[in-house]
């Protein structure tokens, strides 16, 4: 059998540290099924928008495989469209979208993504093409 560790491309929630742990933790005790990204964020990488059937290992803040999840399904909307169910699936605890997006603007506005996206002054505005993934766990990968 393959090594999911090994055989699957990585993917990465927040930067490494509490927030990783955090959502990493909402992975696998099922209560995080939806993220939001920046389609700005992929484009600047190079790397394609995720599908609907393709696994993914998830990494933690050392860069180890704890799960494997699969992405459901995949929409780009702009960020005023996003709605309370997808901002409740995230497993981040909002309870409105309008915690759910301060949320997501700290993190968006931090001085480490913008130095990820080299723009000193990125922002994000209602019309913000945002990318919603949902997924499901596959397989707990840490040790019983």
């Amino acid at each position: 059998m393959t090594d999911p560790a090994t055989s699957l491309p990585r993917v990465e929630f927040a930067f490494p540290g509490p927030l990783r742990e955090q959502l990493v933790a909402a992975i696998l005790d099922g209560t995080k099924t939806a993220t939001t990204g920046l389609l700005r964020e992929y484009e600047h990488d190079g790397e394609q928008l995720p599908v609907a059937g393709a696994r993914y290992a998830v990494i933690d803040s050392t860069a180890v495989p704890v799960a494997v999840i699969e992405t459901t399904e995949v929409r780009v909307v702009q960020l005023a469209e996003v709605d309370l169910a997808h901002a409740r699936d995230e497993g981040e605890g909002h309870d409105s979208v309008a915690a759910w997006r301060t949320a997501h603007e700290e993190f968006w506005h931090s001085a480490e993504l913008r130095t990820a996206l080299d723009e000193p002054e990125f922002t994000v505005d209602d019309a913000t093409p945002v990318v919603l993934e949902r997924f499901r766990l596959v397989d707990d990968l840490q040790p019983a």
